[in-house]
């Protein structure tokens, strides 16, 4: 390991956990309905900023969601810090986080306009499909058009996206690259895997989970940020390398 960084307190890391937990807990205590714009929206919502890709990284909608996210924040980001130092680590976080919303987002937007396309299809007025959007308003007299189907549609346009597991993602995929032969234990299954074969698995039991809707996780996950801010990671590795001419076991 760098012996430059390998003594140095993973300093970054520690503020990017305190920096969540902080914003965790002044939105629970002040419940101001402004926070609600640092999530990030759908690009076709009008509450959609362009810094929510940033600032979603930094909220959580859950104790749990925290508390997991932190933790393997703490667990891989440490040795990915002290490998790299900083510096490094820091423009690697936010680039696989920033990353991960946009692939999200671009996902969300081709599946929302596909809806769209649908409801055109079936006769609807550009009028009515907005009011379904922004209302959820169902017309029961058009054929082809379910209540689900609607409600599908109305949480698709309504329901922000908050969280730093993207770049956690990200985060874990680097790891799997610089530590390739640590051994990781699945919740689910309580096996120790090397990191090279456990973080491919994972990315693609999330892929798998968002593409046929079923997940052992529960419901409310992106899916696609996952697997986003894993492919940013992967790609961000092929591009700038591990940051040594040598990978490590531990």
């Amino acid at each position: 390991m760098n012996q430059l960084y390998a003594n140095r307190p993973p300093l970054v890391t520690y503020t990017l956990i305190a920096l969540c937990v902080l914003v965790f807990f002044v939105v629970q205590a002040s419940q101001l309905p402004q926070a609600d714009n640092f999530a990030l929206y759908l690009t076709e919502n009008d509450k959609f900023r362009y810094w929510q890709y940033l600032s979603s990284m930094f909220m959580h909608g859950s104790l749990m969601h925290l508390l997991f996210n932190m933790l393997a924040l703490w667990m891989f980001g440490t040795a990915l810090e002290r490998l790299w130092g900083g510096a490094r680590f820091l423009v690697f976080y936010l680039l696989c986080g920033v990353g991960a919303g946009l692939i999200y987002n671009m996902i969300n937007v081709y599946q929302f306009n596909q809806l769209t396309a649908q409801f055109q299809g079936l006769g609807l007025s550009n009028t009515d499909i907005q009011r379904m959007a922004t209302q959820g308003e169902y017309l029961t007299n058009i054929m082809g058009l379910t209540k689900d189907l609607v409600a599908h549609y109305y949480l698709m346009y309504h329901t922000p996206t908050l969280g730093a597991s993207g770049a956690i993602y990200g985060v874990l995929v680097a790891f799997a690259f610089c530590f390739p032969n640590t051994k990781l234990i699945f919740i689910f299954l309580p096996i120790p895997i090397a990191a090279k074969y456990f973080v491919p698995a994972i990315i693609l039991l999330d892929l798998v989970s968002g593409v046929t809707g079923f997940s052992i996780f529960g419901d409310n996950i992106a899916y696609f940020a996952h697997v986003g801010g894993g492919v940013v990671g992967f790609l961000l590795m092929l591009l700038f390398g591990r940051g040594s001419q040598r990978h490590y076991t531990a």
